[in-house]
C-alpha cells in the first residue's frame, strides 16, 4: 500500500526518511553516525509531540479517516486469541459494512461487533465504505441477544460516515432498524463498552452506539453529521469543512468535556495508522481494564448506571 501523508505529516516524514537514509548508509558504508542518528531521532520525537500535542479539530478528523489506520478487522486479529464470525440477519441477508462474533481476548469471552471499511476499491465496495445496510444492524442486534443469552460481554468499534442513505437501505427499514437497537441496547443485561476507533457519524454509529462506557481513540470524531454535512446544511457550501469541524466540537476532549464520552485511549507517537500493532496492545489492554471493572456490577446496578448515563446528557427548559 502506498504511504498516505497528510500536510501536517509531512515534516515528520521527511525526517525519518533522512534517518533512515543515514542509516543505511552507516551499515553499507560502515560511517560511524550513531550520534548523528541519536541527534535526529530525539528531534523526530519532538516534532512528532509538538505536532500531534496541538492538532486542530479538523486534523483530527483528517488523522481518523486516514487511508492506513486500523479497520475493526485490524484490531480483532491482533487481539483476540480466537474469532468466530457470525453472519446474516435472519431476514434479509448479511451485511459486510458490520462484522461482529464471537471472540476471546486472552481468557476473556466476548462478543465484538464492529463497522468495517475497505482498503482497495474491490474491498471498499465489498463494505459499502463502512456504511450499513439495515440488515447489518438487525445482524448486529441478533449477535448481541447471543451474547445477553450466554452473558457475554459485549465490545462495539465504531468507524462509518453514516449509515448508508439509499434507496434500498430505506424501504427495508434503516431507521427502524437503528432506533430498534438504540432501545434494545439500552436494557440489554450484560455489560456493553463503546469503543470509536476512527470515524463516529450520525445514526450510523448510534446503531451500536448505546453501552455502559464510551472511549475515543485521540485522533477520531464523533458527531451528529459529518462536518462536510454540516457545512452544505448551513452555508450550502461543503468546502467550509475545516469550519464546521471548529464549530462542532467533535473531538474527544470536547466530548469529554461536556459528559458524552467516559474516556480517551491514547494513541502511539504519530497516530495508531503508523503502528498498528502498538495501537492493538494499547485497546487490548484497556478493553480488559473496562470490561474487569464492569463484569464486577450486578445486572440491576448495570442498567440503572446505563439509565442514568444517558439521561444526564443534554438539557432542557420549559
Amino acid at each position: 500500500m502506498d504511504t498516505y501523508i497528510l500536510d501536517f505529516e509531512r515534516p515528520i516524514i521527511e525526517l525519518e526518511k533522512k534517518i533512515q537514509e543515514m542509516k543505511d548508509l552507516s551499515i553499507h558504508d560502515d560511517l560511524r553516525l550513531q550520534d548523528d542518528i541519536a541527534r535526529l531521532e530525539q528531534k523526530a520525537e519532538k516534532l512528532r509531540k509538538d505536532i500531534y500535542s496541538k492538532l486542530s479539530r479538523w486534523q483530527r478528523v483528517q488523522l481518523a479517516r486516514h487511508p492506513q489506520r486500523p479497520y475493526t478487522l485490524d484490531y480483532i486479529k491482533r487481539i483476540t486469541s480466537s474469532f468466530l464470525e457470525l453472519h446474516g440477519d435472519r431476514s434479509y441477508g448479511d451485511d459486510p459494512a458490520i462484522v461482529g462474533g464471537l471472540a476471546k481476548i486472552e481468557d476473556l469471552p466476548v462478543v465484538i461487533i464492529g463497522h468495517q471499511k475497505g482498503r482497495t476499491t474491490k474491498e471498499k465496495l465489498h463494505r459499502n465504505f463502512g456504511m450499513p445496510h439495515p440488515e447489518g444492524y438487525r445482524k448486529a442486534l441478533r449477535i448481541m441477544k447471543l451474547a445477553a443469552r450466554f452473558k457475554r460481554p459485549i465490545v462495539t468499534l465504531i468507524d462509518t460516515i453514516g449509515a448508508y442513505p439509499g434507496i434500498g437501505a430505506e424501504e427495508r427499514g434503516q431507521a427502524e432498524a437503528i432506533a430498534k437497537n438504540l432501545f434494545e441496547m439500552s436494557h440489554l443485561p450484560v455489560p456493553i463498552l463503546i469503543i470509536i476507533i476512527g470515524e463516529g457519524a450520525s445514526g450510523g454509529a448510534l446503531g451500536i452506539g448505546v453501552g455502559d462506557r464510551v472511549l475515543m481513540l485521540e485522533n477520531t470524531w464523533y458527531s451528529v453529521i459529518s462536518p462536510e454535512g454540516c457545512a452544505a446544511i448551513l452555508w450550502r457550501d461543503s468546502t467550509r469543512a475545516e469550519q464546521a469541524a471548529e464549530a462542532m466540537k467533535l473531538a474527544p476532549t470536547d466530548l469529554l468535556e461536556i459528559g458524552i464520552i467516559d474516556g480517551i485511549i491514547k494513541e502511539p507517537s504519530g497516530g495508531a495508522h503508523r503502528d498498528h500493532d502498538k495501537a492493538a496492545a494499547i485497546l487490548k489492554t484497556t478493553i480488559i481494564e473496562e470490561l474487569i471493572n464492569l463484569n464486577q456490577l450486578p445486572v440491576d446496578q448495570l442498567l440503572e448506571q446505563r439509565i442514568q448515563k444517558y439521561s444526564k446528557m443534554g438539557f432542557w427548559s420549559e
